[in-house]
């Protein structure tokens, strides 16, 4: 795999610095490209928020590639508001705002966590909630030539999409909608956790993957300290077509700038 293609997942590497001193260390520890979650506690910071993260990114001389969404407090097990009907409206307002961070940063990667189904509300009502937010979400992000990424997710038995066949259905049912710029975060690490085929899924839909993401399993730190077999993948994905971007989203066993040895540069 040609290094070139690896970003850096800002919220989970570097947490030992400041969020707008990450950027800077990525660059040093060689990296061009990063990505984060959404970076700010709230769907709407303020405009200084906004050109201070902006800025952190382009005085680094890093290329931001993908761009999480406003998904809640995740820390408290929040993954996504996009689903919930007393907060979607937080989600449209977002959305305006991560464009624009995206427009200016050359940023054409959105990834819209879909949210945890909801005790006393209907799983159909919800869905149908789902929908017309990530509707709202593909035609912002189609004004900058960006997609909107949904992701299946491991490690939180509420959040719905459990398989890249849920992400998918999701994908379905909104291009249905009249768009078509929604695209499968292809996660190997929650894919295996969570028992799906990932040969299965390159092999059969590698045309609807918009990006990539690693970590090892079990543990979900670097590669190399777990079982999933990375060469194979890359190679894989490779064949089929993919020329995209790979996101080490994982957790460092030791010092971040320390958990880069299995990269071949």
């Amino acid at each position: 795999m040609n290094p070139n293609r690896y970003d850096v997942n800002l919220s989970i590497l570097f947490t030992e610095l400041d969020v707008l001193d990450r950027p800077a260390a990525a660059k040093a520890a060689g990296f061009d490209k990063v990505e984060f979650w959404w970076p700010f506690p709230v769907a709407v910071p303020t405009d200084r928020e906004v050109d201070r993260f902006v800025q952190a990114i382009s005085d680094a001389g890093v290329s931001l590639v993908g761009l999480n969404f406003f998904a809640g407090d995740m820390p408290a097990g929040d993954r996504g508001v996009l689903s919930n009907p007393d907060r979607a409206g937080e989600f449209a307002d977002n959305v305006d705002v991560a464009v624009g961070i995206g427009e200016r940063l050359g940023c054409r990667a959105f990834n819209a966590l879909y949210g945890n189904r909801i005790d006393g509300v209907e799983a159909a009502a919800q869905d149908d909630v789902a929908v017309e937010s990530l509707v709202r979400a593909a035609k912002g992000t189609e004004r900058i030539g960006g997609v909107v990424l949904i992701e299946p997710v491991s490690g939180t038995p509420a959040y719905p999409l459990k398989t890249a066949a849920d992400a998918l259905a999701v994908i379905d049912r909104v291009h249905a909608q009249g768009v078509d710029n929604l695209r499968l975060l292809f996660d190997l690490y929650h894919l295996t956790v969570n028992g799906d085929d990932s040969n299965a899924v390159i092999d059969q839909h590698a045309n609807a993957i918009g990006h990539v993401q690693i970590a090892d399993a079990p543990g979900r730190n670097e590669p190399g300290t777990g079982e999933i077999d990375f060469e194979h993948y890359f190679d894989k994905l490779g064949a089929a077509g993919y020329t995209g971007h790979i996101g080490l989203e994982y957790k460092p066993s030791g010092a971040s700038a320390d958990s880069f040895g299995w990269i071949k540069r």
